[in-house]
């Protein structure tokens, strides 16, 4: 038998919440940048932050304020663990960005714990641990960065409890453009100005693009999914918090893009695209962005890719 390690490393890629339309339903993680975590054993109990590097360099060191931190103190807790450990954490995907950053941190977090322990957790039921650790950043938790983080791919959450989570299919020759203006936008603000009511259309174009979205996707048929990745319930309402959505978006559609809309909650703004005109909508998004005076960090990644991964240790 061999015994678990004094050390584990563990990544996680970032996300896109919601995917335009499947508002806390949807999650698609997005592996252009991966958060880090390095979780060392100590004989202490509880968790302890050790180094931060990339992006940012200071992190809480409370666990009630740091989600990586808050992800790994509920796995020791759920396994019993009669240790503690310290956490280093490399933050490759950027915060208040709309990419899941604190799910990323959250779910490498809760690996790297996890491959610390005599007998592992199964990856799916590093779900809840997890969501404990996004607790620290929305509360009540959004689902859908953390379970795409987790699982990687397109992810559902057909019920929350108990969770029913899973990975649905993908179509082929597709790429996942997203842009990050120069702009932060909290998850808690930005759901402050949603209504609690819609009207009896609005439910019910949503509903038909949820289901065209996801039955296009299962189909490999593009005209579905380009009918279906419209957001017609969450987007206008928060339309004021990037007013350039509008141009870029236009911009996008114009170039071939199969859909446009905010990655999560904002700022940064996703596209759907055929791998032969990805260059050209990259492209038609940034002379958007340009042309109203905002700056914007693109990035680029396949939809299929791989969720929550143990790394060698350095």
């Amino acid at each position: 038998m061999t015994s678990a390690p004094s050390s584990a490393r563990a990544s996680a890629p970032a996300s896109i919440g919601n995917v335009g339309v499947g508002f806390d339903v949807l999650g698609l993680a997005f592996d252009a940048v991966r958060d880090s975590v390095t979780a060392h054993r100590t004989r202490a109990p509880g968790v302890q932050l050790g180094t931060v590097s990339g992006l940012v360099q200071d992190l809480p060191a409370e666990v009630n304020r740091n989600c990586a931190l808050a992800a790994g103190q509920a796995v020791l807790d759920a396994a019993g663990a009669g240790f503690g450990c310290r956490i280093d954490i490399h933050k490759g995907v950027p915060l208040s960005a709309g990419m899941g950053g604190s799910a990323a941190s959250a779910v490498a977090a809760a690996g790297a714990v996890n491959a610390l322990l005599e007998t592992p957790f199964e990856t799916g039921d590093l779900l809840l641990p997890a969501m404990q650790g996004e607790r620290v950043s929305a509360d009540p938790p959004p689902w859908d960065n953390v379970m795409a983080s987790l699982l990687g791919g397109l992810v559902i959450a057909a019920r929350l409890d108990p969770p029913l989570i899973r990975r649905l299919p993908l179509p082929d020759g597709i790429a996942c453009i997203l842009f990050h203006p120069e702009r932060k936008i909290e998850t808690r603000r930005a759901r402050e100005l949603l209504s609690d009511s819609i009207s009896k259309d609005i439910a019910v174009e949503h509903a038909r693009n949820i289901a065209s979205f996801v039955a296009g996707c299962a189909s490999n048929d593009r005209e579905l999914i380009a009918s279906g990745l419209r957001d017609v319930l969450i987007e206008p309402q928060r339309l004021p918090l990037l007013p350039e959505l509008a141009a870029v978006q236009a911009a996008a559609l114009e170039a071939g893009a199969l859909g446009c809309s905010f990655s999560g909650s904002g700022p940064s703004v996703f596209a759907w695209v055929p791998d032969d005109q990805a260059k050209a909508c990259g492209s038609a998004m940034a002379a958007a962005f340009a042309a109203a005076g905002c700056g914007a960090r693109p990035y680029h990644a396949p939809l299929i890719c791989d969720g929550l991964r143990l790394e060698p240790v350095a």
